[in-house]
């Protein structure tokens, strides 16, 4: 859950700011001459404010807590992608491939005066 939290804190100001400029692209079309172009203006700039709002505010944030740690399993059959070496001290899921955060050794996180995360 904090994973999930502190992605969506990092990234929200860009996915709106992202968002926010497509919207404004988007509504120029709506005041053009042709019927087709005023449709497809807002049909984008609709669509683009459910994706940044509902989809990646809402529905995203969701699907992700409700997977937790299986939102990072790579399947056996994508072996063939780069980034499937295990890290020194991580250890590795069922299917090969390597923990995104959990570290199995290394020093405590209390000794090196970093805040230890709740999880």
């Amino acid at each position: 859950m904090i994973r999930v939290t502190g992605g969506i804190a990092t990234s929200a100001g860009v996915v709106s700011s992202a968002a926010l400029v497509m919207v404004a692209v988007f509504s120029i079309f709506i005041v053009m001459d042709q019927v087709e172009l005023k449709m497809l203006g807002v049909g984008l700039a609709a669509a683009i404010m459910l994706d940044a709002t509902v989809v990646r505010g809402v529905l995203l944030p969701a699907a992700m807590t409700l997977l937790g740690d299986r939102c990072w399993y790579l399947p056996g059959w994508l072996s063939w992608l780069p980034g499937r070496t295990p890290l020194p001290g991580r250890p590795v899921l069922p299917g090969g491939t390597a923990h995104p955060d959990r570290t199995s050794t290394g020093p405590d996180p209390t000794e090196t005066g970093r805040p230890v995360a709740a999880s």
